[in-house]
């Protein structure tokens, strides 16, 4: 199957969005304060932007206050062209884990974080139908430990389901990883050293 390039169709996006004129809405969601720094950034300038915070997988709770707050911190502080808002989702560990069940023992990168994929974007896609946002997206792919080939793939099949436009997206493209590392120590951010849940915990535990 041929590799689609989904930094180029968001480029192609943007350029129909500049020449409508128009400043569509976009419910952004993000994992994490220092995934979203660069997102936010380049996004900025074309969206008005909702940041929806809905990561039910993040172990413990006290770690998931910590990433909930960072990113409210984060928001608050950074100038944009547009002002960028915020909602938190609610935090349904029992769902994360019915989501997930039989796939515990995957390695990260596999079905299990596929499913946590589909379980957040279902979230952001239903919020997005019923807010009448334009668009939906997730900052997931600036991370190199993510599949951008997946997270589009689920995000275009819930973008037919629920009648509203998915912003393709590779963030991790034209260096966004990097600037996101640099808005991170520019901003202070805590970079957590695993994804969110307890498998990834136990994970980087066993690889320390």
């Amino acid at each position: 199957m041929m590799k689609v390039n989904y930094q180029k169709k968001l480029d192609e996006t943007i350029e129909e969005i500049l020449k409508e004129n128009k400043v569509p809405s976009l419910l952004l969601h993000s994992c994490c304060a220092p995934c979203s720094t660069y997102v936010v950034e380049y996004l900025s300038n074309y969206f008005n932007i909702t940041v929806f915070y809905y990561n039910p997988n993040i172990y413990p709770e006290d770690e998931y206050r910590r990433r909930v707050q960072e990113e409210k911190d984060f928001i608050s502080e950074f100038n944009t062209k547009y002002k960028v808002n915020f909602i938190e989702g609610d935090y349904e560990t029992k769902r994360f884990y019915e989501c997930i069940q039989g796939f515990e023992k995957e390695r990260e990168g596999g079905e299990r974080c596929f499913k946590c994929y589909e379980l957040r974007l279902l979230e952001a896609a239903k919020l997005a139908k019923n807010e009448n946002y334009d668009y939906f997206t997730t900052t997931l792919s600036i991370s190199p430990y993510k599949n951008a080939q997946k997270l589009n793939e689920i995000g275009e099949r819930l973008s037919k389901e629920y009648k509203v436009k998915y912003l393709y997206s590779d963030f991790k493209k034209k260096n966004g990883y990097k600037r996101s590392i640099e808005l991170s120590n520019i901003y202070k951010l805590y970079r957590q050293d695993y994804c969110g849940c307890i498998f990834s915990k136990n994970e980087r535990n066993e690889e320390k």
